[in-house]
Order: structure tokens, then sequence, then C-alpha cells
């Protein structure tokens, strides 16, 4: 594995952290919610009373946030090295992961762990090396 070090913005990467954090803080601090994307979009495709407008407006966030970047600067390119049926297996399987887990890793990797939850550790210990096993076996398994 070679890392492209041109590539590498750790001050973008260390500001995008801070956004993320400092988002995933006012969510809990204003409206008490957990800043997990499996469990807001969940909770629009099952709408109770007055839960679903905080949620629409997070969602339109998230989308208007690459709209927001191209308005200042041109979009990274991107470059995806999978099929359709690959990226909708993946898809799928995500989903299975965040109901198994009871949530995401930004549900439990980003906010769970900032307030010391061991089920959030444990659960994001099992994402990552779920991930690091599945990415191994892909590359030295079957040579993707």
């Amino acid at each position: 594995m070679t890392i492209d070090w041109p590539s590498f913005t750790p001050g973008a990467a260390m500001a995008g952290g801070a956004v993320v954090g400092l988002a995933a803080a006012m969510l809990v601090l204003v409206n008490g919610r957990i800043a997990g994307i499996s469990g807001i979009v969940g909770g629009l495709l099952r709408p109770k009373q007055g839960d679903t407008a905080w949620r629409i407006a997070f969602v339109l966030g998230m989308l208007a946030a690459p709209v927001a970047w191209m308005l200042a600067a041109p979009l990274p390119a991107i470059r995806i090295q999978a099929n359709w049926a690959e990226l909708a297996l993946a898809g799928l399987l995500v989903g299975i992961g965040t109901r198994l887990g009871s949530g995401c890793t930004s549900g439990h990797g980003v906010c769970g762990l900032s307030r010391l939850s061991p089920r959030s550790l444990a659960a994001t210990v099992v994402f990552m090396v779920a991930g690091f096993a599945t990415v191994f076996v892909l590359r030295h398994g079957f040579g993707a």
C-alpha cells in the first residue's frame, strides 16, 4: 500500500472532523438528539408526529454541504472501483450491520464514543475490525 502524499490534506481533514464534531455537539445540546445517520434517516421512514422537521433539516443540510463546497471550490474527483451490483450489496450489508449494531459509525463512533459509551466502543471496534477484515479478504483472498 502506498500513500498519495501530494493529495494528503491533514488540515482539511482536521477541519472536516471539527465541523462534524461541532454539528454532532450542537444537535445533542440544542435538540437532545444523537447525530447517527441511520437513526435519523430511519426515523423518516417511520415518521412520528412532531419528529420529522429536524430530521428533514439534517438530511437537507448533508445534501447541501457539497453544493456549498462546489460554489467555493471544485469538488474532488470521485473514483469508484466497483460496479452497481457490488455497491448495492455493500449498501445492503451496511444497512443490515447498522440494524444489528443498533446504530452506525456516526452514531456510535462520533457521538457514542464522545459520551464514553461502552456499547458504542464495542460497536465501533466491531465495525472497524469487520471493515479491516473485509478489505484484507477482498484484496488478498480474491485479488480485487
